[in-house]
């Protein structure tokens, strides 16, 4: 290998990114949808963060939390589509190995993040049902704060280990990557060296983050579920499981592909296909940030209307 594309140290300079293996025919049709997805996930969280902050009947914990998943999702797909596109199109696929692990970070960090928020957001609705009368007292907008803090804290905390333990291995003169974007077991298996750290390691992230978040948000729906049919009303009843529904539909929609990219990124590379894995891998960093406007903006009726007058499609009185 020829010194540039190797650094004194052993680690590669640059690495190139192939898009999805198998399809390289169809990635210029492939690429078609995920630009749309990403103009739509653009448009809609933009969309969201404006309703939200310019109305200040919607600047209650629910929404504040909202608009922070909004924010994360718009970093979740800016960080990785732009160069996915180029790749697929373009056929752009190198980067520097400074860049790559800089994706990376941001990718993991970011995922770690809107778990925290999905998190946060299940306590927020616990809260709002099991202990009303209190709601905006315990979630005031210092809690709020002090709660993206840990969040991110949190984050950065689990993720910055992978940037030493990716930066340890030797990669000898591998430099090519099946996948449209950099993450951390696809850089580690490129390595010439055993990767058993980083498996362990990037396991226990998974099950000690996403994974308790995702326990504890059960936990807290199996409360909010139990108060919720203890309440008096039928109506209070439907109100508390529509507000719930949209709520559970951002968590499937994030959790379930995550899961399964993590799990057959681990256990199942010799029975699924690659270029299913790598297809799934892109979804589940488009899918959420599409869809958590849609169900939040069908859903919720304070929402919808007051971004019918943002577009001036309605007016409305305040």
């Amino acid at each position: 290998m020829s010194a540039s594309n190797m650094s004194d140290d052993s680690l590669p300079t640059t690495l190139f990114l192939t898009g999805i293996p198998g399809l390289e025919w169809a990635h210029i049709w492939i690429a078609i949808p995920f630009c749309t997805m990403y103009l739509v996930a653009l448009a809609g969280n933009v969309a969201l963060i404006l309703v939200i902050a310019m109305d200040n009947v919607l600047h209650a914990p629910m929404y504040l939390f909202l608009c922070l998943l909004s924010l994360t999702d718009l970093a979740l797909s800016s960080t990785t589509v732009p160069k996915m596109l180029s790749i697929l199109w373009l056929h752009a696929g190198e980067i520097s190995f400074g860049g790559c692990l800089a994706q990376m970070f941001c990718v993991h960090s970011i995922y770690a993040l809107e778990s925290s928020i999905l998190l946060a957001m299940a306590f927020d609705r616990y809260v709002a049902i099991c202990n009303p009368l209190r709601y905006t007292v315990i979630l005031n907008h210092t809690v709020i704060v002090k709660i993206g803090l840990v969040g991110i804290f949190r984050s950065v905390a689990i993720v910055s280990p992978f940037i030493f333990l990716l930066r340890r291995l030797p990669y000898c003169q591998h430099r090519v990557m099946a996948h449209t974007y950099c993450e951390h077991m696809g850089i580690a298996r490129l390595a010439c060296a055993n990767i058993t750290v980083n498996i362990v390691y990037g396991l226990t992230v998974a099950l000690l983050a996403m994974g308790l978040d995702s326990v504890l948000i059960t936990i807290s729906y199996g409360f909010i579920l139990r108060a919720v049919f203890r309440l008096p009303s039928r109506d209070a009843q439907h109100k508390a499981l529509s507000t719930c529904g949209s709520h559970l539909g951002v968590i499937l929609v994030f959790y379930i592909p995550a899961f399964f990219s993590f799990l057959t990124h681990r256990f199942g590379q010799h029975r699924i296909p690659k270029h299913v894995h790598i297809f799934l891998a892109n979804l589940y960093v488009l899918v959420p940030p599409v869809l958590n406007p849609v169900i939040y903006g069908a859903r919720t009726k304070e929402i919808r209307s007051r971004l019918l007058r943002l577009l001036h499609l309605k007016k409305i009185s305040v």
